[in-house]
């Protein structure tokens, strides 16, 4: 897989730090738990933005993500006016599965532990 540029990344890391911006002002409340923007990914043409989000005590992390799709053209709006690019990229939202699968992964090693024990 070829590694990113310079510019995508840049424009990643941008995207990634005024969403989360975003959505801490928008969306962060009581019943939507702790909200992350983990990553961002960034075709190399810039039309584009795949975003993993990370959701911690919410029971329905899946609902979030519908409010999010519905919210898509006005948080696609808000980023235009803070980065500003050529073409506004198209967002899409993905949960991020690599929190959960670190906390198995460190649950399963503290098992080995304790039966070497």
């Amino acid at each position: 897989m070829k590694r990113p540029g310079f510019r995508t990344r840049r424009v990643a890391e941008l995207i990634q730090e005024e969403l989360g911006r975003l959505l801490i002002r928008d969306f962060q409340d009581a019943s939507s738990g702790l909200l992350t923007v983990t990553a961002v990914e960034v075709t190399p043409d810039l039309l584009t933005a795949r975003v993993l989000l990370s959701v911690f005590g919410n029971q329905d992390p899946e609902a979030l993500l519908e409010k999010l799709e519905k919210s898509k053209g006005a948080l696609r709006k808000a980023l235009a006016s803070r980065v500003k690019l050529k073409y506004n990229p198209r967002l899409f939202f993905v949960l991020d599965r690599s929190p959960e699968l670190q906390d198995r992964i460190d649950r399963l090693i503290d098992k080995v532990r304790e039966h070497d024990d």
